[in-house]
């Protein structure tokens, strides 16, 4: 209980006092082991920065003997969720070991479309909570700024802006959100544009929109436009009409 306790109250100095001088963490998603030594920046990188961050347990804290085992999820914003467990082992009243292991549990994916091959987890150097955190960084950035306003924005650019890898965001977009970078940007247009709809004055013009709203082709937007609304802007306009 002080461990966690300590872990949602981002007490890095109390965590590890809590662990023995010769503490192993082996985090099988990454194929990680950590020694005490590693384990100061580890926990800086994956501790939660806010109660959005915080686990939700989906079991009770189970014991036996010297081993306590813990489940819960980590959700993913607009894709899966990980589902993940962890077996604390103490030794000397001081935790010992550690083995943590998360699973991707994704959305079912969309008759016909293929999945891509899945690489290592490994080579990104992220955790299970790290990519958790890496989807809610990425959603806030493009809630806060807008960067898909811009026709040109690429990988690059989000990159620079979050702090992020390209194939760390890669890795999110295509593998856990199902959707390539240019898929991700253009949904993020078209919700700006739904957006402007709601207080558009007659008469819409709709091209004009579409390119205010960081479209840089109209047959991008009108496919994007039928892909999320199942109709053409048209249809959807007569269905929706501005008085």
């Amino acid at each position: 209980m002080r461990y966690h306790l300590s872990w949602k109250a981002r007490d890095i100095e109390a965590v590890l006092a809590l662990y023995h001088p010769e503490v192993e963490y082996n985090d099988f998603f990454q194929n990680r082991c950590m020694r005490r030594e590693d384990l100061r920046d580890y926990l800086i990188a994956t501790m939660p920065s806010g109660p959005e961050d915080f686990l939700e347990h989906n079991d009770r804290i189970r014991i036996d003997g010297d081993t306590a085992f813990i489940q819960y999820a980590i959700s993913v914003a607009g894709g899966g969720t990980f589902r993940a467990s962890e077996a604390i082992t103490v030794r000397d009243g001081l935790i010992w070991r550690i083995n943590e292991y998360a699973l991707l549990v994704q959305p079912a994916a969309q008759p016909g479309k293929a999945q891509s091959p899945r690489p290592a987890a490994s080579r990104l150097g992220l955790s299970a909570r790290q990519l958790g955190m890496l989807a809610r960084d990425i959603e806030e950035y493009f809630q806060r700024s807008q960067p898909y306003l811009d026709p040109s924005l690429d990988l690059h650019q989000v990159a620079n802006a979050t702090g992020y890898t390209r194939n760390q965001i890669s890795y999110l977009l295509n593998q856990m959100l199902g959707q390539s970078f240019y898929q991700y940007v253009n949904q993020a247009r078209l919700q700006h544009l739904l957006e402007l709809l709601k207080t558009a004055l007659p008469p819409v013009r709709i091209d004009e929109l579409a390119f205010s709203a960081g479209f840089n082709s109209l047959s991008a937007f009108y496919r994007c436009f039928r892909q999320h609304t199942g109709q053409s802007p048209k249809a959807y306009l007569k269905q929706h009409p501005k008085s």
